[in-house]
This record gives C-alpha cells, sequence and structure tokens, in this order.
C-alpha cells in the first residue's frame, strides 16, 4: 500500500529475520523496499512490560522502491533509549549474497564476528556430508508406546533433559519425561541406530548465558542397544540417519558450543527455537578440521569455555 518512496516505520516481532515459515514474507518484503533503519532492544521484558510481550521486538524503517544502501542498527536495553549505541553496515552484513534463505541479521558490533571474518569456516554441511534434522519421535502422537523406564521389548528415548555438560546420563529416575520408548512395527521408522550423534537442544531464549547447547551421544551409554529415539526437543546431527564417526561428532559439538558461533546464531535468530534450517544454513570449518578438533577435545580431561574458543582460533589461522 505505500507509494514509491514511501515509509514504513513498523514493532514487529523479530522471528520474521529467520527460520522457513518466514521466507515467503522475506522474499516478498526484500523485493519491494529497502532496509534503511533496524533498532533492536536488549532487553525482551523492559521495553513491552505492560502489554504482557514476551517476544523480541525490533523496530524497522522501510522505503518502498528504495535503493539498498547501508543499514543503521542502532540498540538499546529498553524503551528509555539512554544506553543508545548506533552503527552502520553494508547491507551484505544484513542479509548474506549466498544465502537462499535470505535470513535478516542484526549485527550489534561493527566488527565482524569469528564465523564471518576466518575463510576457513566456509563448509555447508552438504559439503561435510553431514545432515542435520529434527528429532522424529513426537512423544504425544507415540505416547501408547512410552515407558518411564527401560523395559523387555523397549530402546532408549532421549530428551535435551538427558545431556548436560558432564555428558550423557540415561535412564534418569524420576525424570518428569519418559526414558524408554518400545521398538514394534508402529515406532520402528522413527528410530535411528545406536551411535556417536551431535545434538543440540531446540529451545532456547536469548537471555540463557548460550543459545546453541550442543552434546555429543555415546553409544556406551546404552549398554547394548540396537537402536536409539530422539524426542522432537532435539535437532540430530547424523550421516544418512547414521551414526558419525566419534572425533566428527565431538568436533562437530566442540564448534557449536564456541562463543563465535553463538554470536554469529544471535545476529539472526531472536525466537526461542534453534530450528534445523538454521544449523543447516551456518557455516562449518571442513570435516577434517572438525575431527582435528574431535580428536583434541578427546585428548583433554576437562574443557573450558576459553579452552575451546582459543583452540578454536588455532583451527582458522
Amino acid at each position: 500500500m505505500a507509494a514509491p518512496g514511501g515509509q514504513i516505520v513498523a514493532i514487529i516481532p523479530r522471528s520474521f529475520c529467520n527460520g522457513p515459515y518466514y521466507r515467503p514474507f522475506r522474499d516478498f518484503l526484500l523485493e519491494r523496499v529497502a532496509v534503511r533503519h533496524i533498532h533492536l532492544f536488549e532487553s525482551r521484558s523492559k521495553a513491552f512490560k505492560d502489554d504482557e510481550v514476551l517476544q523480541e521486538n525490533i523496530i524497522v524503517r522501510l522505503e518502498r522502491d528504495g535503493q539498498q544502501g547501508p543499514v543503521t542498527v542502532t540498540t538499546s536495553t529498553d524503551d528509555t533509549f539512554v544506553d543508545l549505541v548506533t552503527h552502520k553496515h553494508p547491507f551484505d552484513r544484513i542479509v548474506f549474497p549466498d544465502d537462499p534463505e535470505r535470513f535478516i541479521h542484526i549485527p550489534t558490533s561493527p566488527e565482524k564476528n569469528t564465523i564471518e571474518r576466518f575463510e576457513a569456516i566456509c563448509c555447508t554441511l552438504a559439503d561435510l556430508c553431514i545432515k542435520v534434522s529434527t528429532g522424529p519421535v513426537v512423544d504425544f502422537r507415540l505416547k501408547e508406546h512410552l515407558r518411564d523406564m527401560p523395559e523387555e521389548c523397549t530402546v532408549p528415548l532421549l530428551y535435551p533433559g538427558h545431556f548436560s555438560s558432564t555428558g550423557t546420563t540415561w535412564p534418569i529416575k524420576d525424570m518428569k519425561k519418559p526414558n524408554a520408548i518400545e521398538r514394534n512395527a508402529d515406532t520402528e521408522k522413527w528410530l535411528y541406530p545406536n551411535g556417536f550423534y551431535c545434538v543440540v537442544r531446540r529451545f532456547s531464549s536469548k537471555e540463557e548465558k548460550r543459545r546453541i547447547v550442543a552434546s555429543v551421544v555415546e553409544p556406551g551409554t546404552f549398554g547394548d542397544a540396537p537402536v536409539l529415539g530422539f524426542e522432537n526437543h532435539l535437532n540430530v546431527f547424523h550421516e544418512n540417519k547414521r551414526g558419525l564417526p566419534e572425533a566428527l561428532a565431538r568436533g562437530l559439538a566442540v564448534f557449536l558450543n564456541t562463543t563465535a558461533v553463538d554470536e554469529n546464531f544471535r545476529s539472526f535468530n531472536g525466537h526461542t527455537q534453534v530450528n534445523a534450517t538454521d544449523l543447516k544454513l551456518m557455516k562449518y570449518p571442513s570435516r577434517e578440521a572438525l575431527i582435528e578438533l574431535g580428536e583434541w577435545a578427546m585428548q583433554q580431561r576437562t574443557l573450558t569455555q576459553e579452552q575451546i574458543d582459543a583452540k578454536l582460533g588455532t583451527l582458522t589461522e
């Protein structure tokens, strides 16, 4: 409805910036307007607290049929704007030229982050022959086949709660979620062979210390279980629905747990989900570099955030 040269200012949930659902909207928008200014509130809860709005919101200024140039990005903690910070960015930092999904990034610093800066982080998952999928077991649809604890004819069912910084714990007694699923004709197609996998939990909010939390599925945890069930709240990295080589799974987890990946992810994801599509479109080190990272991790007794961040720096030099 805007006339050519018309200005549109809108307060809008940030969720349209990424994910497959809003892809047609991003295409529609970017074909018709130039993005002039984006304002980001650092706090989800303060700017719109009177309206009980919990989504992350941005303010955008768009120009109908405008010639796209640099984009002004401002940030403030809340709607007082007392700590307003302003930067200008070339448009190719907002929408990457080679991104088929046209994710809208909102960088909060003039410097490129590590993922953008290092040429060694340039591979897609397809280049690595790795796939990522949402956990196929939707528990409420398979309710009759779920069991609180393992029994005869059941196999492990894994939720985010089974993973922590110390590793995989299964089964967990008195957990609110079931630990096992029956293996039968109705469930077989949802199960993966036991093996090493890298998993990332699907839900997190911007207030959490880390948005992407990756863990390694260790097959020895499950005894002689031939197959595993991955519940829908996990994203699973796999090779054609089979496990990964151990060093590759561990290297992937280390890379995904770096501060650099977290910062890069926050630049385009403003809602509570970490979708498989988001993970698919990220750039990764080469398969060889990830294996090297995994072999290094296997030699460490403990891994601190400082250690993994420093190690990533050596891979990208």
